[in-house]
């Protein structure tokens, strides 16, 4: 008896006699976190929009409104470029007395909106942030959390146990098992569905000026405890390391060593000494053992960057790693184990040991040669 394809047992799970349920209770639409970074918007926030669009294209013609709110001291000055980037209704939370980000004033904020909006759906970043804030909200409302996503679906889930059939359920997916597999969360039982998502991982959409949308001005009923705590200094220390700008990621592993990240260094200065822009990535394993600093750190716990090129060498293509560069243009991997799994996600792939292999890139890019990049 041969084995039923996928698209077969998808067709024999809705042809199936368990009933179609609707539990949402009125709840529509998807409802993102502008999170601030000081006087600017945060990438994140831009992004999420991008992600809550792709959403909702798979949700009812009645759930896809994108609803976005922003709160902080002077932010009504963003509502146009949130509704160009797909916002389609804005509510603006604007007070004084946040300046900065604080928890408890933010929390009752965040809360007052979604009673509010009653949305289908509510993301937020993964950030510092957005960690703090998201299970709060979610402890209040009494609602899940699916923590760190890297990617998110819509589609048909059969719960036999319940005896109950959801059209158009939101599966968040996440990395789990001790970042060695990916789980896929469904909870369509409680509204919204919250989840936090991986800054750098959702690619935003393209800025549309022609966009309109509508703005709101929230004001939620402040409680005097909101504001018991009270900031007195912020200071930020940001990193000098934005691996954003490289357009050309070296990347190394754990079996490299500390000497192989020298020699990763010395090829990546000869990148940048011919003309283009390269810089050091590493894997968990490569910071854990001290071989470079955490802010190189590429993956589930560290950056996710899209650089034209990445070089993973003496990476083994763990999930926790390829959920932070599986974006890249082009992948180029170089490792001497010929069963590595970075193989399968690579668009090129070289069998060969470290040793060998960056003193001959180095020669070769020293000699002028250069990374063909994406225009």
């Amino acid at each position: 008896m041969s084995e039923l394809s996928a698209e077969e047992i998808a067709k024999r799970e809705r042809d199936s006699a368990i009933p179609f349920v609707d539990l949402r209770d009125g709840a529509r639409g998807v409802l993102t976190w502008a999170q601030m970074d000081g006087d600017d918007l945060a990438d994140a926030a831009i992004e999420l929009i991008g992600e809550a669009t792709r959403i909702a294209q798979h949700l009812d013609e009645d759930s896809r409104t994108i609803y976005t709110v922003i709160i902080g001291r002077k932010t009504s000055q963003f509502t146009d470029k949130l509704i160009h980037h797909g916002a389609d209704v804005v509510y603006v939370i604007e007070d004084e007395r946040l300046t900065d980000y604080l928890t408890l004033p933010f929390t009752n904020a965040m809360v007052s909106a979604i009673r509010e909006i009653k949305p289908e759906i509510a993301l937020m970043s993964a950030s510092t942030l957005g960690r703090d804030l998201a299970p709060r909200i979610a402890g209040i409302l009494d609602l899940g959390l699916s923590a760190d996503c890297t990617s998110f679906e819509v589609g048909l889930y059969v719960n036999r146990r319940k005896n109950q059939k959801f059209e158009k359920a939101f599966k968040m997916v996440r990395p789990s098992f001790g970042e060695s597999k990916l789980a896929t969360i469904v909870g369509p039982w409680c509204y919204p569905q919250m989840a936090t998502a991986r800054p750098g991982v959702f690619k935003p959409l393209d800025i549309d000026t022609s966009r309109t949308g509508k703005v709101i001005e929230f004001k939620p009923e402040w409680e005097s405890k909101d504001f018991d705590v009270e900031l007195i200094e912020s200071v930020r220390n940001p990193s000098t390391i934005d691996l954003s700008k490289a357009d050309i990621m070296v990347a190394g592993g754990f079996g490299m060593g500390k000497d192989g990240f020298g020699l990763l260094r010395e090829l990546v200065d000869a990148i940048n000494d011919n003309g283009q822009k390269a810089e050091i990535g590493a894997s968990r394993a490569a910071v854990d053992a001290g071989f470079v600093d955490y802010a190189y750190q590429i993956g589930q716990t560290g950056k996710t960057v899209r650089p034209s090129i990445y070089v993973a060498i003496g990476i083994s293509g763990a999930i926790q790693h390829l959920a932070g560069m599986k974006e890249s243009s082009k992948i180029f991997a170089v490792n001497n184990d010929h069963k590595a799994s970075i193989f399968k996600n690579a668009d090129y792939g070289l069998v060969m040991d470290y040793q060998e292999a960056i003193p001959e890139l180095i020669k070769q890019v020293k000699a002028g040669y250069k990374f063909p990049l994406d225009k």
